[in-house]
């Protein structure tokens, strides 16, 4: 199965929101698995951000008028044009990121999920809602929610169509325009979910996608948005967390993993190893809720390392635009770079290779084998770095309290994984772990699937959460309306302010019994 043709990605070029593409440079985007171009992106402006800002303001005014039913129908259709067209948006993830098509066809699921999701809870969640007023019957107090106005949204390379095109859609549910900044490797994800939400019926201004480097593009964004959410490194993160800070505008972000697993004793090993390939190596490791480390009771350890060393190596490395490869490619040279300097650092510090550890040229540019390593300290570069690659590292350890206090060590807080004698077991140790999610019995997809519940992280790992009623809400200014009837709260003419006020301080103890005091 061939990759889109030339002309399918001339088309997406056109979706870029740049008002004169001809008089600007451009950018070739090259097919991940071999390396041969795509085709051409314009490269956007600051100048091209003001103008895509100026239109989604207009735009967005109208668009929040509009009653949250008729906004959760648009994305009701776009859900149903996902699904329609899922195998060419599983084509153009493959071609720009190089991923396994299992892992992409992830992806779409992930679109489908929020798009349902966050369609059928908007018009509830947004809708005004009664609270008690200070002094009942007298005070009838409702709380609102108003869109914060243009959302700007950074994306990453390695989602590119979740983590743009997903964190617009709550953002677009709560009534405001959204400009994007696709990773300037992945921009025709975005795109090609940019045609089919305008096919859906979305104003065409209210999305704006406009390719182009953080530092112009990036920065603009940050400069002229009313509310950020980026996904990307902690570092990067620290940086444009400061930058909202001094503009005083809200932020959300998923940012770096160090992410466990832990197996114990009584675990089903078998079940256990075999997810673990997914959740160590799914989409090459480029996953910031993947696993980089395996925590195993020494009871255990052999066995299972027995077992999951079988199961990396049972899977297939390849490129394909089917089902027939289980690992995909790396998406850059420095991604390359990044897991051989971990991989060398390690082995050259006493580090043991138990199975991986080169790169596979001879499948294309980008492959790397999926790499597991052993006596792994702290000193190396992958023992607490993030390698955000094929490479994991496994640890025996004495018993459970030690496996929970490893996994906790870590300023990253993302996602872990649990695999105990028992369902009951395993919950009550995830409850121990200094992370925003935790999968039982998984490794990651369930928990970021389950939309209706708030995924993020903590410590270094995020600030705020996608998902659930917070992932809406958060793009929206509550506003507190209160109608005072029939007297305000001057004395009465009759009545001498001190009268007055004892008699409110005598109300005011009495609220104490009423709901919602």
């Amino acid at each position: 199965m061939p990759a889109p043709n030339a002309e399918v990605f001339t088309r997406l070029s056109a979706l870029a929101a740049i008002d004169d593409p001809t008089s600007r440079s451009s950018k070739t985007i090259a097919e991940t698995f071999t390396g041969r171009p795509l085709g051409s992106v314009p490269v956007g402006t600051t100048d091209d951000v003001a103008a895509a800002f100026g239109k989604a303001r207009t735009a967005q005014a109208r668009w929040a008028v509009r009653p949250a039913k008729d906004r959760a129908s648009v994305l009701e259709r776009y859900r149903e044009l996902v699904i329609e067209h899922r195998e060419f948006l599983m084509d153009v993830l493959q071609a720009e990121t190089g991923k396994a098509r299992w892992a992409a066809q992830e992806e779409i699921m992930g679109l489908m999920f929020a798009a349902r999701y966050f369609a059928r809870v908007a018009p509830g969640l947004l809708d005004a809602h009664s609270v008690p007023g200070a002094f009942p019957v007298l005070n009838r107090a409702s709380v609102r929610h108003q869109p914060k106005g243009v959302v700007g949204v950074v994306a990453p390379w390695n989602y590119p169509m979740l983590l743009s095109i997903g964190d617009s859609i709550p953002a677009l549910l709560a009534g405001n325009a959204v400009v994007v900044k696709p990773d300037s490797q992945t921009p025709y994800s975005a795109l090609a979910n940019a045609e089919l939400l305008y096919q859906a019926g979305l104003p065409r201004d209210l999305l704006a996608v406009v390719p182009g480097p953080g530092t112009v593009v990036g920065a603009a964004i940050v400069d002229n948005c009313d509310y950020l959410m980026f996904t990307g490194s902690s570092a990067t993160g620290r940086t444009l967390a400061e930058q909202c800070g001094r503009r005083l505008i809200g932020f959300s972000a998923e940012l770096g993993g160090k992410n466990p697993m832990i197996v114990t004793r009584g675990a089903k090993l078998d079940r256990a190893a075999k997810a673990a390939v997914r959740a160590c190596f799914s989409n090459a490791g480029q996953l910031c809720i993947s696993i980089e480390r395996l925590y195993v009771e020494k009871a255990v350890a052999t066995e299972f390392t027995e077992k999951f060393v079988a199961a990396v190596r049972a899977a297939k490395l390849g490129a394909a635009y089917d089902y027939s490869a289980d690992i995909g490619s790396l998406i850059s040279e420095a991604q390359l770079e990044t897991v051989t300097k971990h991989v060398a650092d390690a082995t050259s510090k006493g580090a043991r290779v138990v199975v991986g550890g080169k790169a596979r040229p001879d499948l294309g540019p980008l492959f790397f084998e999926p790499t597991v390593l052993a006596e792994v300290t702290d000193e190396m570069e992958c023992g607490r770095e993030e390698t955000f690659g094929p490479l994991v590292s496994i640890y025996p350890v004495e018993n459970v309290e030690e496996a929970i206090g490893l996994a906790n060590d870590t300023e990253y807080g993302l996602n872990a994984s649990v695999w105990a004698q028992s369902k009951p077991a395993g919950e009550r140790i995830a409850e121990r772990l200094h992370a925003g999610t935790v999968c039982v019995d998984e490794g990651y997809a369930p928990a970021w699937g389950t939309t209706a519940a708030p995924m993020g992280g903590m410590g270094i790992s995020g600030v705020g959460r996608r998902h659930g009623p917070d992932g809406l809400l958060k793009f929206t200014e509550p506003q507190t309306v209160v109608v005072t009837r029939f007297m305000n709260l001057d004395a009465p003419g009759l009545v001498s302010q001190d009268k007055w006020q004892r008699l409110l301080m005598t109300l005011a103890r009495g609220f104490r019994f009423l709901p919602g005091r």
